[in-house]
């Protein structure tokens, strides 16, 4: 299937690795032309070495999505480059576990305002480049966390703020031919993810709540974002997609 992303400008927050280097994958698969973003140097160069290697056109930027003149350079090297954005995949966050008692200020606010203002930093940098172009896509990566855990209060308020905030994009851009999307993904089996101490738990308790037997892969997610960019999704816009093995079904 022709997604006709042949030439358009992908932005990927947090694509050194993992889902969103997934995501910035398969954009370029379909002919995007992808800026890698992470706060981590290393991983930059080495996804952006990656992607030229398989013979994709890649740029990439160390970025601090809570930093906005960061922001702005990335969205400036963006338009020297490739002329502007036209896809944006807001992907950048991470939790520190805490019950909220025992959850310093600073668990709290490193968390949201990484996924919440740096959403909001990205997407006002993207916006006028996609407005210009009368196409967008802004696809912010949310959680099924939006529905509560135990110990993520504030990963789960963030997420949650993350969809509130896709729905009125959607709302306002609309007129302008952006769209406004946001994916849930399930349980996906990340080297992170592998990593943890309660990986046997969390899979277990996964497999028993979904009705497709196996975790979720970063290319499941990065599936669902080239689809939600695609000319193919022109019509569907302030939505939540849970890309969960079906745990939410019933």
């Amino acid at each position: 299937m022709d997604l006709q992303l042949t030439g358009k400008v992908a932005v990927i927050t947090g694509s050194g690795r993992g889902i969103g280097y997934a995501s910035a994958l398969a954009l370029a698969q379909e002919g995007a032309r992808i800026v890698i973003t992470d706060i981590n140097p290393e991983s930059v160069e080495q996804a952006v070495g990656s992607l030229k290697q398989a013979g994709h056109e890649a740029i990439g930027a160390v970025l601090d999505v809570c930093d906005p003149e960061q922001v702005q350079t990335m969205a400036d090297l963006a338009a020297h480059a490739f002329g502007g954005i036209d896809i944006l995949v807001n992907n950048a966050g991470f939790t520190r576990d805490k019950y909220l008692l025992k959850m310093p200020v600073e668990d709290w606010d490193s968390v949201v305002d990484t996924i919440l203002k740096g959403a909001y930093y990205c997407t006002k940098a993207a916006l006028p480049s996609m407005m210009e172009r009368k196409w967008g896509r802004v696809i912010n990566i949310a959680s099924r966390a939006h529905w509560g855990n135990p110990g993520q209060t504030n990963y789960s308020a963030a997420k949650a703020g993350l969809i509130g905030f896709t729905r009125a994009l959607a709302l306002e851009q609309g007129k302008f031919n952006v769209t406004a999307n946001a994916i849930a993904p399930g349980l996906i089996e990340t080297p992170l993810v592998r990593g943890l101490s309660t990986y046997e738990t969390l899979r277990t308790n996964a497999l028993a709540r979904q009705p497709v037997p196996r975790l979720g892969a970063v290319e499941d997610i990065a599936n669902a974002v080239a689809f939600l960019a695609s000319e193919r999704a022109s019509f569907i816009t302030g939505e939540l997609l849970h890309v969960t093995g079906g745990r939410y079904a019933s």
